[in-house]
């Protein structure tokens, strides 16, 4: 079933200039959307959060081709799937995950989806696993898909291999934030960092993804936690969550972090994209210790560390892709740590806005205002 008429927000131009609620990058059109081919599943979205990796295309530190449908964490039900896919029915619930595991390929087999060749292919190229485009403008031009999952839609077309079922009783709103940053923040802590009990712990960066890794350093019983951000409100929303410890971010923070976990932490996640934080992230850890990084900084900037520290204390930097995780496997295990009380996914939610209200979204996400937001249909 091709669906003729859906409201879609759509990036025609990379590097406008903030404030966006004036310059308008995303523009909320209507477009016609063809039918599910195989493998596929069309989707009424329901929510979709607001995220830095959509920002980091707006902006173009992570350029991607254009026109495109934005959006990448996201939630909704199944309307009908393509020929010879199995494994949903109309009206299931699911989470999209932004990378289209193939399940074939060296890496799927390896246990590291996130890493998957064909779906990091048709992610750069702004397809669908399938290698196709769904789109279609007035002027038959067919827009891009963002990372599979083109959320900023009322419908949108994505590979099965996108969806993860949850259960019913989730709301949406809260369902899309295990999408990405639950998956992204959550699985740094328990899959990249693998935080063991009684660890020393510090986060950078305390936006939907940075208080996620907080979340699941909690969840693996982080002994010590420090929560690093420049805005006073994220901190206290820590310590609110469970942090032992909070810390302004800036040229003091690594002092105050080694001072507080009495020569550094054992496990310090960098959420924040900034080089020079990731910088900070790294000093702040102590000998023998791990630092992993989440965030997406500018394909240009490059990293300067001190070499000899990896070897003489035995140093380990970590990167971390969709938090190392596999959605099918762990998006259901976050869920039901939610459901436990374990896991307070909905304390991070901290907006909901409409699809015509998405470009305030996005200079609210820009300035630090914002937690996560979330666009419901």
């Amino acid at each position: 079933m091709s669906v003729d008429r859906v409201r879609a927000a759509v990036l025609r131009e990379i590097g406008a200039e903030a404030p966006y609620q004036r310059s308008r990058p995303l523009d909320v059109v209507e477009l016609a959307l063809d039918g599910p081919g195989p493998g596929e599943l069309l989707i009424r979205v329901r929510a979709a959060g607001l995220c830095h990796s959509d920002l980091s295309v707006i902006n173009g530190s992570r350029p991607r081709p254009v026109p495109m449908v934005l959006g990448h964490e996201a939630a909704g039900e199944v309307v009908e799937l393509g020929p010879g896919t199995s494994g949903f029915a109309p009206g299931d619930h699911v989470v999209l995950s932004f990378v289209p595991a193939c399940g074939h390929c060296s890496r799927c087999h390896g246990g590291r989806p996130a890493l998957c060749e064909p779906g990091a292919a048709a992610n750069r190229a702004g397809h669908l696993l399938s290698g196709a485009r769904r789109w279609r403008d007035a002027a038959g031009e067919q827009p891009f898909h963002h990372l599979g999952v083109s959320a900023f839609a009322e419908h949108t077309v994505v590979s099965a291999r996108s969806a993860v079922p949850v259960p019913r009783e989730l709301p949406f709103e809260i369902a899309a934030l295990f999408g990405c940053a639950v998956l992204t923040g959550a699985g740094a802590a328990l899959n990249s960092a693998r935080i063991e009990p009684g660890e020393r712990v510090a986060v950078f960066g305390l936006g939907g993804v940075g208080l996620a890794a907080v979340l699941g350093a909690l969840v693996a019983g982080a002994g010590q936690l420090v929560a690093v951000d420049l805005v006073e409100d994220k901190r206290k929303l820590a310590t609110e969550l469970g942090a032992t410890d909070s810390v302004a971010g800036g040229p003091d923070a690594v002092a105050a972090v080694r001072e507080l976990t009495r020569g550094g932490a054992d496990k310090v996640i960098d959420t924040t994209g900034s080089v020079r934080v990731l910088e900070q992230a790294y000093a702040a850890t102590r000998p023998g210790g791990t630092t992993v990084t989440v965030g997406l900084p500018h394909p240009d900037h490059k990293l300067t560390l001190p070499a000899l520290s990896l070897v003489a204390e035995e140093r380990t930097l970590r990167g971390s892709y969709l938090g190392s995780s596999v959605p099918g496997r762990d998006i259901p295990r976050f869920v039901e740590l939610h459901a436990a009380g374990r896991l307070p996914v909905h304390r991070l939610l901290s907006h909901r806005l409409t699809l015509d209200e998405v470009n305030t979204g996005f200079d609210r996400l820009a300035s630090g205002e914002a937690v996560r937001q979330v666009v419901t249909f």
